[in-house]
């Protein structure tokens, strides 16, 4: 028996189908708008020709020409057709441009050129299930470096930190900290200028991101912080730390369990852990109404649950969800665990966990 169609779903899906086309589209042609430079350029420019402003960006004019195409038929930027001119509105450049930062979501739009780049790999790994390598990955240590800079280093002080209460006075007054998974070290950077009492720590498997991290905070002449090569999941630190953070690192790890169980070994008694993660549950119908759901599927998809896989890993993605985290951080050792948000922030939850 033949099932009979929906026609009005049916359509509805191809104008759903539609859509996604020209946005998967417009996000590659928004991450070039933002490595070149074009979208703060524009910010300060008026009503302007494609030359005019290809001039100000220091661009070819042909290639400005048809990226703004891209961006007129998107309505992301306006057009005079009688003058030849373009204009990109303040309302948009909100959220558009480097000065817009933390709120630059062109930023975000990186992800879906770098991800494209190992589609032909993730692909294959559908059929051998044994996941993609760190190493396979352009560009992300560097992404993920700027996107960090705007999801936790610009909120670091202000909202960050205020979740747990009392531990700004520590660490004015002196005490030690380690960042596990530090990446580029821009969060320890942020704190060790802050705090120039404490002393600061990061660890990372990956000796890329710990030579831009030593080479920044070198620069910086901070004598209070050092990055160090680590696999933590073989870490042997007993009762040296009074606080550990973990920004958006844990479920990457090949050995997440083993991972949660040495930070609770390297604390010392009345320490604190302090993880960030995607706010995510663990479940597809409970994740559906997320605001950023099939995006954060697709990155997990793409790598966090490809380089687990990788090295070996249980491949939990950056989707595993707060019941899952709650229970490793309970099997790990932590007793008191709260869970907290942040109003500007729809993408994290923030752990804070005490023995």
């Amino acid at each position: 028996m033949t099932a009979v169609l929906d026609s009005a779903k049916t359509q509805a899906f191809a104008g759903q189908m539609l859509g996604i086309l020209n946005n998967a589209s417009l996000a590659l042609m928004i991450s070039v708008g933002h490595r070149t430079g074009l979208f703060d350029v524009m910010s300060e420019l008026p009503a302007s020709t494609s030359l005019e402003i290809a001039k100000a960006a220091q661009l070819n004019e042909r290639y400005v020409r048809e990226w703004l195409g891209a961006m007129v038929a998107g309505k992301i930027v306006e057009h005079e057709p009688s003058l030849g001119q373009y204009y990109l509105p303040r309302e948009y450049s909100a959220w558009l441009t480097r000065g817009a930062a933390p709120n630059n979501l062109a930023v975000a739009a990186q992800f879906i050129a770098v991800l494209g780049h190992v589609e032909d790999k993730v692909v294959e790994a559908f059929q051998h299930g044994q996941g993609v390598p760190y190493s396979a990955y352009h560009r992300f240590h560097e992404v993920m470096a700027e996107e960090s800079e705007q999801t936790v280093v610009a909120g670091l002080i202000e909202h960050v930190l205020p979740l747990a209460q009392g531990w700004e006075d520590r660490l004015a007054q002196g005490i030690d900290v380690l960042d596990v998974g530090c990446g580029a070290g821009l969060a320890m950077i942020r704190l060790a200028e802050r705090f120039p009492h404490s002393r600061f720590t990061g660890y990372d498997f990956s000796q890329e991101t710990i030579d831009r991290a030593s080479e920044t905070a070198g620069k910086r002449l901070l004598a209070n912080i050092q990055f160090e090569v680590r696999d933590v999941s073989a870490l042997e630190d007993v009762n040296r730390f009074d606080l550990i953070t973990a920004f958006d690192a844990i479920h990457d790890q090949a050995k997440p369990a083993a991972v949660l169980a040495n930070i609770a070994q390297a604390l010392r008694p009345n320490g604190l852990f302090l993880m960030q993660e995607i706010s995510g549950h663990g479940h597809h119908h409970a994740d559906r109404e997320h605001p950023l759901g099939a995006m954060l599927y697709t990155v997990s998809c793409m790598h966090c649950m490809s380089v687990s896989l990788a090295m070996g890993g249980p491949g939990l993605g950056a989707m595993w969800g707060k019941p899952k985290a709650l229970e490793m951080l309970s099997e790990a050792g932590f007793t008191k665990v709260r869970v907290e948000t942040l109003a500007h922030d729809l993408q994290n939850f923030w752990f804070l966990a005490e023995q």
